[in-house]
């Protein structure tokens, strides 16, 4: 049953997904595209590889937050399809193509990798699911940085750059960090707004209770699996740009895993604009900290520790849930009739509303 399904009992009571009119968030859009756009030539080319190490960052965070913070899947292995992106942009890159271009094959590249992969992770929930990403990450690892064809241990140089100076290739590594964040966010945006984002958030809430209600969890976790590995694959190939010289210690590097995973957690799981929020934070945090030797690290764990303890759905999910405010919202909201008073006295918002059609039987499961 889906909220079209639904007619409120009082009829003060109105189903919304947009707060904000659409209007005003496609201008706001607009000028955020514009502006990022033309960052490389209004900013100083400090802030431009700060933003471009952000937007990279963005990416990471959002592919970690849709597998982790909707899918239900918690990974500390997506550091391998990072390394995997980069690779597969060294090997074209060696064959002769322009790195630039690479960029949508190494992600055709991690996604097929990705889809046998699932066959083995599958078999796995909770901990040992997580652990076992971290075993693939690793073995990935090892199995590149045993190919002489890519340097082995010591890396390899990505060819194809020495034609750009140095300006220039600042820029178009910017603006490709930059337009790939863009379309993973937006893209992520829209398959959360289908009915595969409905599933996710059954599955993520209750796996068991999804599949006796006809949802194909198996298929949607595989899917979502897959689009998480692209979507790393992609931040693996910029960032190959980025740092040209590429080795396995640093593509394959788990730090990667624990940015993506302090941005999402501090900003919130489970909603889009969170990993980007926590993304903001984290580079503030380093940039201002950055002096401060060992302490830079401390107050990092200092901040995840606390708000996991007093925030645990984030900082953006604590901005939603007291003030009903969202930028890009996936579901919908209940409006009027003192719908705010009684979701805050505890009673569930969607009360009031009451079927008016029957719907057809949802498709049969498939099997796990």
């Amino acid at each position: 049953m889906s909220v079209e399904d639904l007619t409120p009992v009082d009829q003060a009571i109105t189903v919304k997904r947009n707060q904000i009119p659409v209007a005003y968030t496609l201008a706001g859009a607009a000028v955020l595209v514009v502006f990022f756009t033309w960052a490389p030539w209004i900013l100083p080319a400090s802030a431009v590889t700060i933003l471009m190490n952000f937007f990279i960052l963005v990416i990471m965070a959002t592919m970690w937050n849709l597998l982790a913070g909707y899918a239900g899947m918690v990974s500390i292995g997506q550091q391998c399809f990072i390394g995997l992106g980069a690779y597969a942009t060294l090997y074209f890159a060696i064959k002769g193509m322009d790195p630039f271009v690479a960029i949508p094959l190494a992600v055709v590249v991690c996604a097929v990798i990705a889809y046998p992969v699932t066959y083995l992770l599958f078999r796995l929930r909770g901990g040992y699911f997580s652990v076992a990403t971290w075993v693939v990450a690793d073995s990935a690892m090892l199995i590149i940085g045993s190919i002489a064809f890519f340097g082995g241990g010591t890396g390899h140089y990505l060819p194809g750059l020495t034609n750009l100076s140095f300006k220039v290739l600042g820029h178009d590594t910017y603006l490709a960090a930059w337009f790939v964040a863009l379309f993973v966010v937006v893209a992520t945006y829209i398959l959360l707004r289908s009915r595969m984002g409905l599933v996710l958030s059954s599955v993520r809430d209750n796996e068991v209770a999804s599949r006796s209600s006809g949802a194909k969890v198996t298929s949607t976790r595989r899917t979502i699996f897959i689009v998480a590995a692209a979507g790393c694959g992609a931040a693996g190939a910029v960032l190959a740009i980025s740092q040209p010289f590429i080795q396995t210690g640093n593509e394959f590097n788990l730090q990667w895993a624990a940015e993506m995973l302090f941005a999402s957690m501090i900003g919130g799981l489970g909603t889009i604009e969170g990993p980007i929020l926590g993304c903001v934070i984290f580079f503030v945090l380093q940039q201002s900290l950055q002096n401060y030797g060992a302490w830079y690290l401390i107050i990092f764990g200092a901040v995840a520790v606390g708000v996991a303890i007093w925030q645990p759905r984030g900082i953006w999910g604590f901005i939603r849930d007291t003030f009903h405010f969202e930028l890009l919202p996936v579901g919908y909201r209940v409006i009027g009739a003192g719908v705010r008073d009684q979701g805050r006295a505890g009673i569930s918002p969607w009360r009031g509303l009451r079927p008016t059609k029957s719907t057809p039987p949802i498709e049969d499961a498939d099997s796990p």
